[in-house]
């Protein structure tokens, strides 16, 4: 899995073109259809496939960040939708920012191949590759190891993942940290959620979306080189996850009650640590359930969109930003866990774009 390769091959194998990383025909068919005109001026997928390709050309002299789908949300567990986040997503941005390297091909039943028998992955490699071998087929796993690749050819441009659940940032994040440590980086991680994320395991499964921080955790020079922002649904309390794994955590009432003393002091523990290259990982919960209802896990006490705005743009005055992703973004899903009854997904839609303007002014 360590031979080099060309990225654009590798693309070509392992991503598809932007909003198809959903394996569908009929469902929210209008919708891609919409995204592929304003992308490719044709909603045919042959041609939607060609100009994709043909947009790689640029793909060395593009200095915009760019943009990767990971369409998978078997690694969430309390409601599913998120598989759709990148399609809707997309559909709010402005492409002008962006280059967009489209989707992760995505077979919905997998997650990660080190959970798949042999047999599994020489059926799905068939599927996805006409039986080529040792390429990944699970989401997760294809997802790293394009990171991987991508980071090696392209040290100095930077991507914003869009899942997906949760989980895709153990894919995304973690290929990050490794190629920035192997440019002798500081890095830092700044994570946005309602809920820690730092549990070992979930029901024996390692990486999903309660866990994939705890794993980051084994990749940073130090636990508090992750700093959690609106945690505020959690088994346990800050004194716990302060204590036991040493992060650092803000939770959403902290932020709400005195939003300018933990910028600052966010700010200044970062600087304190010298960091050179920060990732931002958001997902949409850490928002009130007000401003983010379409979401697996919708929950009320959170943060607004125009304070997880300033905290991003803070950061990035002081910091560079080389990696982000929004995830958790279920624009089929409604919720009435507001305090002000059922919110249309709109409404987290807008949310998202926010977010993603964010990153973007910073990136």
């Amino acid at each position: 899995m360590n031979t080099k390769i060309d990225l654009k091959e590798l693309s070509f194998q392992y991503l598809c073109p932007p909003g198809n990383g959903v394996f569908t025909v009929h469902t929210a068919k209008e919708n891609k259809q919409k995204l592929h005109q304003s992308l490719y001026n044709t909603d045919d997928l042959n041609k939607v496939t060609t100009k994709w390709k043909e947009s790689y050309k640029s793909l060395d002299t593009n200095t915009k960040p760019c943009l990767l789908g990971v369409t998978i949300d078997t690694g969430g567990g309390i409601q599913r939708g998120a598989n759709w986040g990148p399609l809707f997503i997309r559909q709010q941005l402005d492409f002008h920012h962006f280059f967009d390297l489209g989707d992760v091909k995505t077979i919905p039943h997998l997650l990660h191949d080190k959970y798949l028998n042999t047999e599994t992955i020489k059926s799905c490699r068939e599927a996805l590759y006409s039986g080529q071998p040792l390429l990944p087929v699970s989401a997760l796993s294809i997802t790293e190891h394009f990171c991987q690749n991508f980071y090696q050819q392209y040290p100095h441009k930077k991507i914003i993942g869009m899942g997906g659940d949760h989980s895709v940032s153990y894919s995304l994040v973690k290929p990050w940290i490794r190629a920035k440590r192997s440019q002798n980086k500081k890095v830092a991680i700044i994570h946005f959620d309602a809920h820690t994320d730092l549990m070992p395991k979930r029901l024996g499964i390692d990486i999903c979306f309660a866990s994939w921080a705890y794993h980051m955790l084994e990749e940073l020079e130090a636990p508090d080189d992750i700093i959690q922002l609106g945690i505020r649904s959690s088994g346990q309390d800050k004194q716990h996850w302060e204590s036991k794994l040493g992060v650092s955590q803000y939770w959403a009432n902290e932020i709400i009650e005195n939003e300018s003393q933990v910028l600052k002091e966010v700010i200044e523990k970062l600087k304190s640590k010298k960091v050179d290259e920060i990732y931002i990982s958001f997902d949409i919960d850490a928002l009130d359930a007000r401003y983010a209802s379409a979401t697996g896990t919708p929950e009320d006490n959170g943060l607004n969109p125009e304070t997880c705005v300033k905290f991003i743009q803070e950061i990035g005055k002081n910091f560079k930003v080389t990696g982000a992703d929004l995830c958790e973004v279920a624009p089929f899903v409604r919720s009435t866990h507001s305090k002000e009854g059922v919110v249309e997904p709109d409404e987290t839609l807008n949310s998202s774009r926010k977010i993603m303007n964010a990153f973007t002014e910073v990136m």
